[in-house]
């Protein structure tokens, strides 16, 4: 019976390897849009930036809040709970 449900089957596989693919992209990105370093790269150069002059304060806890936020919705996920 294995032999014939393979055969059977068989002009699904390009189905299931595109599904295959599509899942292996969603996992990279999802890997990628919870990856907690870049935002701490861009909080530690916010505060370059601020102590540098370059921003204003206002701009500086407009933005780091975002990111603050951002940084809880990563450990949220990486604990399986929402925020």
């Amino acid at each position: 019976m294995g032999l014939l449900s393979q055969l059977a089957t068989l002009p699904l596989a390009p189905v299931r390897g595109v599904a295959w693919v599509m899942e292996r992209a969603v996992e990279a990105a999802e890997n990628e849009y919870y990856d907690p370093e870049p935002v701490e790269r861009e909080l530690a150069e916010l505060e370059r930036a601020l102590l540098a002059g370059d921003i204003s304060e206002e701009t500086f806890d407009r933005r780091e809040d975002e990111l603050l936020d951002r940084l809880d919705e990563i450990r949220a996920h990486a604990q399986g709970t929402d925020i």
